[in-house]
């Protein structure tokens, strides 16, 4: 129905249409028309939704990463790859189901971890050093403020910790870090005749037989269907835009957002942590108590904050730098701790003060004043987001016209493109897996031009999105379904294949034979000689030679142990139509007892990890099947 709409220009028609749909509604119930399509989610967890925009997001976050990893060289087509996209769905599956797990276990970060957390990310500090300006700064420009991020971090911090606390169960025994050592460090001994690739017995094809091949392989040897687009394209970064704002515009601005330019008074503190030992009883606490109070005393005597933050703080992350915490605002450290900061006053060291991680002697070194930035000060910044905003706002304006413009008009670009200045332009042909040149290279484009409503129905497509704030409109110029090439054009490829077939079958026949007759008692040597070939012996061959073809040593342990002094044979397929004949002679296991702690400790951390990502696996899994969950896998594949 939705498609007739599209199709018919007239108003008239268009509004009878309406009352009619009206009609239905007012006898079967409106809401009957939208409960079964009101949900939006990919995926249901629970009763947790993870909607198109959470998938969308996460997905332009890993297609850029990759693109950023493989130095901007990554296959565009790679992305739209349906098992690609379901990968990476599952993920938050599993995010959303750890993250149900916690609320019913009751798990909660500390904002003190939250802090540290934050504390340490290198892009909010400057030499060194958190900088909580640079923070804000930072968190602005991605459009976040200060405590979304901070849930943000929360959220990562409880993903991260159920699973660690379940991999932290996974054992590993000496004899397990034994047994592993005895296999990597294992050495074989084995010798080997290559077969190489034989020369065609026969060459001549006939013309029977070349024919009957490609009337059977005519799918082999087809100009694939193609398409041209013709196509109009809206990019921001090329609108005209007055980007040059009034000063009243700027200062209006500066008044209703003064609140953004207003610095927060900060303070200069060092600290001493001495956490609460054992189990953090009573007496755990009295002791720790005891400690900072001792502390305290030595500060009142005179002695160095500094020295003894080296000396006695528990803090890691600042006691080398002698307690040293930076310049601190409120909202970015623990309650009880910034109550205790900003009692201070500029020079005053405090007594102990209790907070989740211990107790806490905090020097307070210096005070800067809250402020407020002058219009002249943050004029620059304004008109930037003035531009940034003017732009956005006219590419919005224009993209909202396009789309109703060619949603009104589907069988031609023409109207839009006159309405909006733009110029209809077309591609060269293309085949359905992409790959043109301009617009048609992205895999967005085709997937579009090939769908049913544009090649089909020969209707526009919807806005494609070509990147941020660009978009384009596509519709069938040309069509060419795909087409046999013609015998005359592909005779010598036909032949080549049909020779190239003998010629594999030649070969296999050829080893197989040879195999054989190593199984009946023929030695290696004699075979070697009968054929005129040599015989390679490797002795001592690790998992990890270089020197030796892959695909042998990959054979070679599989193969099993040698028994009774009998060695064991095999035929190695060493791919191009080359093989193998493999003897194994003997195997001799690594010996742990020669190896040092440090080696051995290394394979048990190896060991370790690998079971517990195992158990975490399994953790995972679990969870997943205690949870009813939905996919919704026809909108994840429109995505």
């Amino acid at each position: 129905m939705l498609q007739l709409l599209r199709g018919k220009k007239s108003d008239l028609f268009v509004k009878i249409a309406l009352v009619l749909i009206t009609i239905g509604f007012s006898f079967f119930g409106i809401e009957s028309y939208f409960v079964a399509n009101t949900s939006t989610s990919v995926a249901k967890v629970g009763d947790k939704e993870i909607s198109q925009d959470q998938f969308r997001d996460r997905f332009n976050q890993y297609r850029q990463r990759m693109i950023q990893m493989m130095g901007g060289a990554a296959d565009a087509s790679f992305f739209e790859r349906p098992e690609v996209k379901r990968q990476l769905l599952d993920q938050l599956v599993d995010e959303q189901v750890l993250l149900s797990a916690n609320e019913k276990l009751g798990m909660v970060v500390p904002a003190e971890r939250i802090r540290q957390e934050i504390l340490a990310i290198p892009a909010f500090q400057n030499d060194g050093k958190f900088d909580p300006a640079q923070y804000k700064l930072v968190l602005s420009s991605q459009g976040m403020s200060p405590a979304g991020f901070e849930e943000r971090v929360r959220q990562d911090l409880g993903l991260r910790e159920l699973p660690m606390q379940v991999a932290a169960t996974a054992l590993v025994t000496d004899a397990e870090v034994d047994t592993y050592l005895r296999l990597k460090d294992q050495r074989r001994d084995f010798r080997y005749v290559k077969l190489d690739k034989p020369a065609p017995e026969n060459t001549e094809v006939g013309a029977d037989e070349i024919d009957a091949y490609y009337k059977a392989h005519t799918a082999e040897f087809m100009v694939p269907e193609r398409v041209a687009v013709d196509y109009i394209e809206l990019d921001g970064a090329k609108l005209d835009v007055n980007l040059t704002p009034d000063d009243s515009v700027l200062k209006d601005r500066y008044e209703k957002e003064k609140a953004r330019f207003v610095t927060n008074e900060q303070r200069l503190a060092s600290h001493i942590l001495v956490k609460v030992g054992g189990k953090g009883s009573a007496d755990d606490q009295k002791r720790a108590l005891a400690k900072a109070e001792d502390i305290e005393k030595q500060l009142k005597d005179g002695k160095d904050f500094a020295t003894l933050a080296k000396q006695d703080s528990a803090d890691l992350g600042s006691k080398n730098q002698g307690g040293d915490l930076g310049w601190l605002d409120k909202g970015t450290t623990d309650e009880a701790f910034e109550t205790a900061l900003f009692a201070l006053k500029k020079g005053e060291v405090s007594a102990p003060v209790l907070t989740s991680e211990g107790y806490h002697i905090i020097d307070l070194r210096d005070v800067r004043p809250g402020k407020t930035r002058s219009f002249d000060e943050v004029k620059p910044e304004l008109a930037k987001e003035f531009a940034d905003s003017e732009r956005e706002r006219v590419y919005t304006e224009k993209a909202g016209k396009l789309t109703d413009l060619t949603y009104q008009d589907p069988s031609s670009l023409d109207a839009a493109a006159k309405e909006l200045g733009l110029k209809v332009q077309k591609t060269a042909l293309f085949p359905r897996q992409g790959g043109g040149e301009g617009v048609a290279a992205n895999p967005a484009v085709a997937k579009a031009a090939f769908s049913d409503s544009v090649l089909v129905q020969n209707n526009n497509s919807d806005p494609i999105e070509l990147g941020t704030n660009h978009i384009a409109v596509v519709r069938i110029a040309e069509h060419k379904p795909a087409t046999p090439i013609p015998l005359d054009q592909v005779r010598d490829q036909v032949r080549g294949k049909l020779v190239a077939e003998r010629v594999a079958k030649q070969a296999k026949t050829h080893a197989d034979t040879l195999f054989a007759e190593l199984g009946k008692g023929e030695t290696l040597d004699q075979l070697a000689t009968a054929q005129k070939l040599k015989v390679e012996n490797q002795k001592g061959i690790g998992r990890d030679a270089a020197n030796v073809d892959s695909a042998l040593v990959k054979a070679v342990f599989a193969m099993p142990r040698p028994q009774q002094g009998k060695p064991g044979n095999q035929l190695v397929d060493l791919g191009g139509d080359n093989y193998a004949l493999v003897q194994l002679d003997g195997v001799v296991d690594g010996d742990p007892s020669t190896l040092d702690a440090k080696t051995k400790q290394a394979a048990r951390t190896t060991l370790t990890q690998g079971a517990g990502t195992a158990v975490t696996q399994e953790f995972i899994a679990a969870l997943r099947k205690g949870t009813k969950i939905k996919i919704s896998a026809d909108k994840l594949q429109d995505l």
